[in-house]
């Protein structure tokens, strides 16, 4: 019987993983991972309340749980890089560098110790072998497919996972849990940033942050001054809410200039483009990129995919886009998939053509 480790976070989708990994056949054990010692809530996937409805789970469904201390990895990994990249002028991912670093490197070096052959997690997206290439890659799921959020795993990752929730829709998932009597059936998502609950980034970065953020100036497009800024830790590209001055016409943030410390104000026409560099890019689906490469790209979590080209482009991966895409987003992800296949991924980065 293979052992299985279900990183549990008290939600319903976790909670159902390691219900369905069960009733698979599975020895399943179930792990809440301590990240971060927050506000607690309800949606909360880092608090208090998940570790004890991940336990409630657990002894319902008839399997050990264990709570495990990640806190330092989470902090150096994904709080740490949340913080310094903000203070670059970039919009981080934190749940992706969560995933990659905390969720499957540290659980997963964990779990082999325990002597398990899988982990798990309660993800919507399918493992495969690519049909062409036979590397690993993930497969798009349902109605809340979450593969974008997954492109930077490894190949020995990928071959160490599962994710059973990737067969069902979310309705689906709860329809389960109620079924079978779990007290999280109807409990809210998780947010998206756990360790910022009130969105706050800018008073977040300012409390574990030891940088001086200093006002600065908001400038057109033709580099006039045109209003302060209270520090570029609080903008990101395509905000319209927020900013405090008035032109008489929508204005959106455009660029956000950190080496001058200025934030770039635009209309929303200005926020579109085609072309996109890419660093630090994580191959999945194909293992290099040889010419142009035709495929489909997304640079937002709840993006539709586009058509577009990638390529290399000195160090960098440069996707061209058939169409225009709004508010082209460095610190973000991009991600490319063949059809309903990840090819891979990187982030999307501040570096001039």
């Amino acid at each position: 019987m293979s052992k299985v480790v279900v990183g549990m976070s008290g939600g319903v989708d976790s909670s159902v993983a390691a219900y369905l990994l069960k009733e698979q056949g599975y020895d399943v054990i179930g792990v809440t991972m301590q990240l971060w010692e927050g506000e607690d809530s309800e949606g909360n996937c880092c608090g208090l309340t998940a570790a004890e409805d991940a336990r409630a789970v657990a002894a319902k469904i008839g399997i050990p749980h264990y709570v495990f201390n990640f806190k330092k990895v989470f902090k150096e990994s994904v709080i740490d890089y949340f913080v310094k990249e903000y203070l670059q002028g970039e919009t981080p991912n934190p749940c992706i560098a969560c995933n990659r670093y905390v969720k499957w490197e540290a659980l997963l070096h964990r779990a082999m110790e325990l002597g398990a052959d899988y982990i798990a997690t309660g993800h919507y997206a399918n493992i495969v072998r690519h049909p062409v290439t036979g590397r690993y890659t993930i497969k798009t799921a349902g109605n809340k497919d979450q593969s974008y959020a997954l492109y930077n795993l490894t190949q020995e990752q990928l071959s160490k996972t599962l994710m059973p929730d990737g067969a069902y829709e979310k309705s689906e998932i709860r329809e389960i849990a109620e079924k079978i009597g779990l007290r999280v059936a109807n409990k809210p998502d998780s947010q998206d940033i756990c360790f910022v609950p009130d969105g706050n980034y800018g008073e977040f970065i300012k409390e574990n942050s030891d940088a001086v953020i200093s006002q600065g100036d908001f400038v057109d497009m033709n580099g006039n001054v045109i209003g302060r800024h209270k520090g570029i830790t609080n903008y990101t590209i395509g905000q319209r809410k927020g900013l405090g001055i008035a032109l008489g016409i929508p204005a959106y943030v455009t660029e956000i200039d950190r080496e001058n410390n200025r934030v770039v104000i635009g209309t929303n026409e200005d926020l579109f483009k085609n072309n996109v560099l890419i660093k630090h890019y994580n191959y999945m689906g194909h293992e290099k990129i040889e010419g142009e490469v035709r495929c489909y790209g997304k640079l937002r979590y709840n993006q539709k995919k586009a058509p577009c080209i990638i390529r290399h482009k000195g160090d960098y991966i440069e996707a061209v886009f058939d169409e225009p895409q709004r508010a082209v987003t460095p610190g973000q992800a991009a991600v490319f998939y063949d059809e309903e296949y990840v090819l891979g991924g990187g982030v999307i980065t501040r570096e001039k053509m």
